[in-house]
């Protein structure tokens, strides 16, 4: 089978994130999870407060909860 065809697989995890109420709030949170490795795509809602993460660091939930807690807000897994 060819390698570069092989469907790599994705970890994805539904957070909530508390305290956002602009967009600003959303870029900060996505400027420090960006720094996460293995952090691949960043879904986030403001009205809700749904973050998606997908990617290797996905289920780190350490990582995440302290990204986000690094840009000033709280974070819970959904």
């Amino acid at each position: 089978m060819c390698t570069s065809c092989e469907t790599k697989t994705t970890s994805e995890r539904a957070y909530a994130v508390g305290g956002m109420t602009c967009a600003h709030c959303v870029a900060s949170v996505r400027e420090e999870l960006a720094e996460v490795a293995g952090v691949e795509v960043v879904e986030l809602d403001l009205a809700s407060g749904r973050l998606v993460v997908r990617g290797e660091a996905a289920d780190s939930q350490d990582a995440i909860r302290a990204a986000v807690e690094a840009a000033g807000y709280t974070v819970t897994v959904a």
